[in-house]
Order: C-alpha cells, then structure tokens, then sequence
C-alpha cells in the first residue's frame, strides 16, 4: 500500500516526470549520435577500402597489359610479381583481394586457394563490362556483416581486368558497438544521477506542501495554534503565508462565531419567552429554559419529537401558521396541583436557508396569563368604578326628582331626601379621593414626609380613634409593643390610614365581644413587623390571592352596605410598598384574620 501510495503522491510524479524527460532526451541523442557514429565509420571503411581497390586497380593495370599483348614469360614474371606485391604490400586483415583477367579468371589473390579460380559474382561481371561503382554490403552464412568492392582495371573503354575485394565490417560494428555500450551506461548513469537529483529538488517543493497539508489537517481536526514554517518567498513560500493568514483569519472567525454562539445561547437561557426550534422535518432541535418551563418538561423528553407532538397541536395547522398571513395561535396549559392553568401565545416563523427554502420553525411562547389577568382586572375595575359611581349617582338623581315633583313642600320628607343625597354625595366624595389617591401611589407622585414616630404612641392613637366603636360593640383591643422598639422613621399620616383600614375592617368582621390585637415586633436586624389580628368570621380561602385587588369585595352587598369603597387595602399595600415594605394577610374561614406588614427600620430605631 505505501508504494501504490508513493506512486500517487507528487513527489513521485515530478520524479518519473524528470526521468521521463531525461530519458526521452538522452534517447533522442543516442539514436541521433549512434546512427552518426553508424554513417560515420561506415562510410569512413567503404571510402578507405574504395581508395585501395583504385590505388591498387591503378597498380595492376600494367601487369594484365603484358599478358593481353602475349609476353607469357614476362606476364609469369609479372603474376608472381603481382602476387608478391598484393600479398605483402596491400594485406588487409579479414580481407580478400583478388586480380581478374578480362575472362574473369583469378590471377592473383591473398588467398592461394582462389588461384587460377573463375570469379562469376555480379560485381565482377559489372566490372568487367566496364561499371566502375560496385559495392555490395551482405551478411554471410556465419552472420559476419561484409562489403564487396569490385573496380575495373583499364584505361578508355578497354577493360583489362577487375580488382575484387571482400573486406570483413566485423570490427566497424564491433568499434559502434562499444561507442553504444558507453552511450548507454552513460544515460543509465545520467538517468540515475537524474532521478537523484528529482529526489532532492522534488522534496524542496513536496516537502513544504506535505508540512501545508499536515497543517490543514490539523487545523481540520480544530488545532489551530500551529503556524506553517515558510522557507522562501517563492509561490509556495506564498501558499504557506496565505495559509497562515487564511488560519489566523478563520481562527478568528470562530472565535467571534464561538462567542456569537455563547451570547444567543445565553440569550435563548435567559428569555423570558419560551423558544423552540425544528428541523425541517418538524422535530424539535432546540429548547431553552423558559419553553421547559412552560411546557413543563424535561429536554431528554422534547428533543427529537416532532413539534405537533409537545404543543399538542395538529401538523397540518401548524403548517398553517407557518406558511399563511396569521401566525399566531393561544394554548391553554393546566397546571398540575393548582387550579389554574397557563395562557400562552405561540407565535411560528420559518427557517428560511438561502437557496433551500423552508429549512425549519421557531415557535415562540409566550406567557401571557399575567397579560390575561391585568386585562381582566382593567375590565372589572372599570367595570367597579362604574358601578361604584352610578349607584350614588342614581340614588341622587332619584331623590332630587322626587324632590322636584313637590317632595320639597314636605318639610320631614325632604329633610330625610336630602340627608340621603348628603351621604350619597360623601360616599361619592371618599370613593373620588381614594381613586386618586392610589393614581399618586401608582404615578409616584405621593410625597413622603417621615419623621420619627413613637411605635407604641402611634398603635395607641389608633385605638383611641376606634374607642366609640369597640366600646359600643364590646370587642376587646390589644396592644402589645416588643421590648426595645421605640421609634421609627416613617410618614405618619400614611401609616396611620394603613391602620386605620386594617382595624377598621377587624372592626367590621368581628362579631360582638370579639377581640382585636395590635402587636409590633422586630423581625431581623432591619426590618419591624406590624400585626393586626381579629377573631372574626375570617376569609374563604378563593379570595385570598385576590383580597388586595381594587374594588374587590369577599361579599359586595354586605361591604358596600357598611360603607367601604373597596379599595382601602389597595391603598395599604401602596403606601407599604411606598415605604419599602411588604404586606400579607392569612385567614381561615370562621377562624379570624391575620394581617401582617413590615416597615423598614430607620436611622431612630437603629440608634436605640
């Protein structure tokens, strides 16, 4: 595997690219040389042997001159002559020469077994019929590569004889032979030398590619702290500071992506509306806090589940939502252990990715059961202010049309009309300063006035405002101060209308012979609590969440009757509030009530 892998790497490619070239090249030359070497001595032996058959068909013409002229003795003496000379003189290695009459006989020759022999071979038969160019190169029957000269001997057009030779090429090839084996080992060493010189130079730009491609696959395996070494300022050297950039770059990225990520997760904690998201195949992928909360379950439970599923509402009116002009749907939600149930408003948006369409839905919860509560308690509240002043008002009118129909000429009948419309009017009157009143609590715009005030001074007071009241209902009041409580920084007068309400309605709520306790206390190092506690007929416990809403009555008729307006304890819990404190009442039907508020503890009491 590592050399099927080494085959496909670059290195290896630029290495058998250059070798490739090099052989090509040295292929192209060796060729080019060998067939110039080939031509060469070839040419060089066929001009060297043609240049001794003239010389020597130059030097025999005399002696076949004598013995065509018919001198036997001389032309004996000049054969033995001639064989001597061509013997001696013109031997050639692995060469024949022979002399040729005109009859093609061989009278002279470097091998005595041809003597006196009659040559018929196609160059001779040339020669003699006077073609001077005749040359023959052949392979004999033991493969040795030989050449055939034949040259006539004569002057004009009389042709005394041939001069024929067969010379062996055995050692021209032999000569080209060794040349091509030196140019071989020459480009073996060539192509060796070359592919180590491809190894070195290859590596110079493999190697900073290989250190890049580590790099990258770290950088793909999240290290991104790692830099790419740059050893030149050539186009890889370029690559590697790109790449660095590139890293830098996309280190930072993440880094902003990471963070971004971190604000919207925090964000999605955080919100006071519920979020939940889907994939496009409508299962839920993403589930903040809130959204728990509201649907009241756990996220191992809701991820992966299909939104139609945990909202409880059908796929296809999902869809709705999501694609038409409304978007908008209310859910109720029972709440387990208590008897009321939640109100949300799911608001669904698209999950739009570019080019893909539609890629999923954020759901949006929101909890608007306080939303739903304020505007019920605005309804019933405009609805009481109404209430609350037409009564009177009708009352008035009634009694002023009777007047005016002649009720006023009875002197006692008019007098009791007119003490009505008085009481009306006044009920009026306090129901009027209460609203407004609690409109300058509500606005901020109540001034406070504190000053310090004897705690056990102030509870006394409100005693003695009662005392017609309690003594002419024999119920029994109770005051007790805890020991080292003395005085507190507060409004006076405020608070004095705070107690006020709260004995007013023990008072009110107490059957006869009841009992009534004021106690003040330290509840901590910063904080004094006020109790007013009754043994009355106590309230149902359905109204308790509620006994602090304006204009909200346990039983109307009977408290309407006694003269309340309804807001006293709306009033209490605004100036309390308004002080820094809180207020609660507890009760128990039949049993009696308990009403509790705290005030901070001043610079005067902590001085004590």
């Amino acid at each position: 595997m590592k050399g099927i892998r080494f085959f496909q790497s670059i290195q290896s490619k630029l290495i058998i690219i250059y070798v490739l070239l090099i052989l090509i090249a040295m292929q192209l030359i060796g060729v080019y040389f060998y067939k110039t070497v080939e031509t060469y001595f070839k040419n060089d032996f066929l001009a060297s042997r043609n240049s001794q058959v003239t010389l020597l068909a130059g030097f025999v013409g005399p002696y076949l001159t004598g013995d065509q002229d018919g001198k036997s003795t001389e032309g004996k003496k000049s054969y033995t002559d001639l064989n001597e000379f061509v013997s001696n003189l013109f031997s050639i290695n692995n060469a024949e020469i022979q002399i040729i009459d005109a009859n093609g006989n061989v009278v002279s020759t470097s091998v005595p077994a041809h003597l006196k022999q009659r040559n018929t071979q196609p160059e001779v038969i040339r020669a003699l019929q006077g073609i001077k160019d005749n040359q023959r190169i052949f392979t004999d029957e033991d493969g040795y590569r030989k050449v055939v000269i034949a040259k006539p001997v004569g002057s004009g057009v009389r042709v005394l004889g041939a001069v024929y030779i067969i010379a062996s090429m055995e050692d021209v090839y032999k000569t080209i032979g060794s040349i091509n084996r030196i140019l071989i080992s020459g480009t073996l060493i060539a192509l060796g030398l070359t592919a180590i010189l491809g190894v070195i130079l290859s590596s110079t730009i493999t190697n900073p590619i290989k250190e890049i491609t580590r790099q990258a696959t770290a950088v793909a395996e999240g290290n991104y702290d790692q830099q790419v070494r740059v050893q030149g300022t050539d186009e890889i050297g370029q690559l590697g500071h790109t790449f660095n950039f590139m890293m830098n770059r996309l280190k930072e990225a993440l880094s902003l992506n990471e963070e971004e990520k971190e604000k919207l997760a925090s964000i999605l904690t955080n919100m006071n509306d519920g979020v939940i998201a889907t994939d496009d195949r409508g299962q839920v992928i993403v589930l903040n806090r809130r959204a728990k909360q509201i649907l009241q379950t756990e996220e191992e439970h809701t991820l992966g589940r299909e939104i139609s599923e945990v909202l409880g509402i059908p796929m296809d009116t999902i869809r709705q939502f999501v694609e038409g002009q409304v978007n908008t749907t209310f859910l109720d939600i029972e709440l387990p252990d208590e008897e009321e149930q939640l109100s949300v408003r799911i608001t669904f948006t698209p999950i739009h990715r570019r080019n893909e369409g539609q890629h999923g839905i954020i759901a949006v919860l929101q909890d608007v059961t306080d939303q739903e509560k304020l505007e019920q308690a605005r309804r019933e509240f405009v609805a009481n202010v109404s209430h609350e002043l037409r009564t009177p008002l009708t009352t008035i009118k009634s009694y002023l049309e009777a007047l005016d129909d002649g009720a006023i000429e009875e002197p006692q009948l008019a007098s009791r009309f007119i003490s009505v419309t008085r009481s009306e009017t006044e009920r009026m009157i306090r129901l009027v300063t209460d609203l407004l009143h609690l409109s300058r609590l509500d606005s901020k715009q109540s001034m406070m006035s504190k000053a310090s005030t004897l705690v056990n001074e102030m509870l006394e007071e409100v005693a003695d405002r009662f005392s017609f009241q309690l003594r002419q209902r024999k119920i029994r009041i109770h005051i007790q101060v805890e020991h080292g409580i003395s005085s507190l920084l507060l409004d006076r007068d405020k608070i004095d209308q705070v107690l006020d309400n709260l004995v007013s309605n023990a008072i009110k709520y107490t059957g006869d012979e009841g009992a009534i306790h004021l106690c003040a206390r330290k509840v901590d190092k910063e904080m004094l609590e006020i109790t007013v506690q009754d043994n009355g007929i106590g309230i149902p416990k359905k109204d308790l969440s509620r006994i602090f809403e304006r204009f909200y009555r346990v039983d109307k008729a009977r408290s309407r009757n006694m003269g309340g307006t309804g807001l006293g304890l709306s009033i209490a819990r605004e100036i309390v509030k308004a002080h820094g404190g809180t207020i609660a009442i507890e009760s128990e039907l039949g049993q009696g009530t308990r009403v509790v508020f705290t005030l901070p503890l001043g610079q005067e009491e902590a001085a004590v």
